[in-house]
């Protein structure tokens, strides 16, 4: 039996975490490492997330590495298939290629005290090894299906927003899209365009700001081209104008004031009394994710799309049946349903030191230092881990501080001969409880719910503190941090 092949950082996604690590792995000069990708490709998210609309609400100029700045973007808030495209060119401008392992899914990762490393196994039951291992999965990457009554009996197209089917053409059809969040917000206005009917079906209204989108012009791209110290000025008031703005705790005024803002929006968009109060929420700005968008609002007033906020009693092979016993022929579903956030590695059996489940020690809510790494999973690291999602800025700039701390940890490895580290548990604990306090004054636990929160009512997915702090704690890796081991004379 062939011996499986070695690595000594194995890199799990291809998304915009993991590539940007793959990056800063060969411009450090450690090139001993391979990146598996489930899919066919690099790009994550903006890979498999293909629904008419799809756009980032992050100004594009932030969403990119900074070490990778993109002068031509096309407008301010890019769409999907320009974002993907950049990925694409940073693989390509970067070397990452060869490392690449597409449609390779990791399943489980095991990790071996004898031998001081990870045994993993892929889908197709290839078995790999490595010394260390990073899980850049990311957190929107398992869909959630709703649990509707006679939804399999459905006769027409019926498909996620995350796996769009686009065989099926949906010009002059009667469609039902389930959910108001994110997601709908893009596609909702895409499919009044074409489709003959759109039946919206709300369960709770978003709060939703308003955004200015416009195109960037030719002599713009060419500034930005010409002089990268204006494209980084450019970048870095974005950055400012994100953090300054950043809303959650309680009781901050800021968030009064984008309330205004979100309900200003709304009064000028919606003259309608009744359907008004439908689309205004009834919980603390900022407890949910707020959207961005200028083009939903918009939609919704149109003769084509029908807000419909009866609960959904049931779906019929033809059509779907509401509460207060109105049934709505329809001929395709979208399910806009969001993503199970809080389920972090789901598809990845991680076991550790003494046989001990991730997935055990995560019973009651998904833990870590910093959010990168777990007592008693030796050399196991994770990017946009749990609490790391950002309460309003690009989630690019915390990738950024992770992968420069999984770097400065083999560095510092390689410097003390150290073959294995494992975070303390008293120092992992000492972070999670802080972590805790710090999340009851947010606004977040002030009772609404979201994906936010997994089953237990824990917030597992948001960062208590702004992107700079967390920034501040990643730029050094502590070796007194973690237990490690390695040759005889090691420090």
């Amino acid at each position: 039996m062939e011996a499986p092949q070695r690595w000594k950082v194995a890199i799990l996604g291809a998304g915009a975490g993991g590539l940007g690590l793959a990056v800063r792995m060969i411009k450090a000069g450690q090139r001993d490492f391979v990146l598996f990708e489930a899919s066919d490709g690099v790009g994550g998210t903006w890979r498999v997330n293909s629904y008419p609309g799809a756009a980032c609400d992050v100004p594009s100029h932030l969403y990119s590495y900074s070490f990778a700045m993109k002068p031509d973007w096309t407008k301010t808030y890019a769409k999907q298939p320009e974002i993907l495209q950049y990925f694409e060119e940073c693989a390509d401008r970067f070397g990452v290629r060869p490392h690449l392992r597409v449609n390779t899914a990791i399943v489980s990762a095991r990790w071996s005290e004898a031998e001081r490393c990870w045994t993993l196994q892929d889908a197709s039951g290839g078995a790999h090894e490595a010394e260390t291992v990073v899980s850049a999965l990311g957190t929107f990457n398992a869909p959630s299906f709703p649990d509707i009554e006679g939804l399999a009996t459905f006769t027409g197209p019926c498909f996620h927003s995350a796996r769009w089917e686009h065989e099926h053409d949906l010009t002059g059809r009667r469609v039902a899209v389930i959910g108001t969040g994110a997601s709908a917000a893009q596609i909702v206005p895409e499919l009044a365009d074409s489709a003959a009917k759109v039946s919206l079906f709300q369960r709770t209204p978003q709060w939703i700001l308003p955004r200015s989108d416009k195109p960037f012009s030719d002599e713009e791209k060419r500034r930005f081209a010409r002089n990268p110290i204006a494209a980084r000025r450019h970048r870095w008031q974005i950055y400012r104008a994100f953090e300054r703005n950043i809303t959650f705790r309680q009781g901050d005024v800021m968030a009064d004031q984008l309330k205004a803002l979100a309900l200003s929006h709304l009064d000028h968009r919606i003259k309608d009394d009744e359907l008004r109060a439908k689309l205004t929420p009834d919980y603390p700005f900022g407890c949910k994710r707020t959207l961005v968008t200028s083009d939903f609002y918009k939609a919704v007033v149109r003769d084509e799309v029908e807000l419909v906020t009866a609960p959904i009693a049931r779906i019929t092979p033809d059509g779907v049946v509401t509460e207060d016993g109105r049934q709505r022929p329809v001929d395709a579903i979208v399910l806009a349903t969001g993503f199970r956030a809080t389920e972090y590695l789901s598809g990845l059996d991680v076991v550790g030191v003494e046989g001990r489940r991730l997935r055990d020690e995560w019973a009651e809510v998904p833990h870590a230092y910093m959010g990168l790494t777990v007592s008693g999973f030796p050399n196991f690291f994770m990017l946009y881990g749990p609490n790391t999602n950002q309460g309003g800025n690009s989630i690019i700039f915390i990738l950024e501080a992770q992968a420069a701390y999984v770097v400065r940890a083999q560095k510092a490895m390689h410097r003390r001969r150290v073959r294995t580290i494992d975070v303390k548990r008293n120092v992992m604990d000492a972070y999670n409880a802080a972590l805790t306090e710090a999340l009851h004054t947010t606004v977040w636990d002030s009772g609404c719910q979201s994906y936010f929160k997994n089953e237990h009512g824990k917030i597992a997915t948001q960062l208590p503190y702004p992107s700079l702090w967390y920034w501040r704690r990643t730029r050094w890796f502590r070796m007194r941090d973690y237990e490690r081991h390695g040759a005889p004379g090691s420090k």
